[in-house]
């Protein structure tokens, strides 16, 4: 069944002493997750009123791995080009393929622009592709 107003089943949890920090955290990220992020001022309420400023870090670094944290039309996600897969073999429990297959193929091919990896080393131009440097 589907939550009418999460803020408001939310909030108890977080101003409840009785709960550790973790257990806060891992509630906000749950409630970033089912609304499919939020915004800076709501976010930053959150980490204030529940006085997690200290672990703020663990909710805000999901977006490095393209979970959007925060939902505004401003803020622009990197979004890594997917690649088409309808043609493999898929496996019966098998429903997707992390974004991470994708780079690491890039990755091995040196098909990643080094705008947005520049910590990928380039492969030098006499490389044949026969596999990763």
């Amino acid at each position: 069944q589907k939550v009418k107003d999460p803020m408001r089943v939310l909030l108890p949890v977080l101003l409840n002493k009785s709960h550790e920090s973790y257990d806060k955290i891992r509630a906000i990220l749950l409630y970033i997750f089912s609304t499919n992020g939020t915004t800076q001022e709501n976010l930053d309420k959150l980490i204030q009123n529940v006085q997690i400023e200290s672990d703020s870090d663990m909710i805000r670094n999901w977006k490095y791995l393209d979970v959007p944290v925060i939902s505004s039309s401003a803020v622009q996600q990197y979004k890594h080009p997917r690649r088409d897969r309808s043609s493999e073999e898929t496996f019966q429990l098998s429903r997707w393929t992390p974004v991470i297959k994708d780079v690491m193929e890039d990755a091995i091919e040196n098909k990643l622009d080094s705008k947005d990896w520049p910590y990928c080393s380039q492969c030098p131009p006499t490389w044949n592709g026969s596999g990763a440097v």
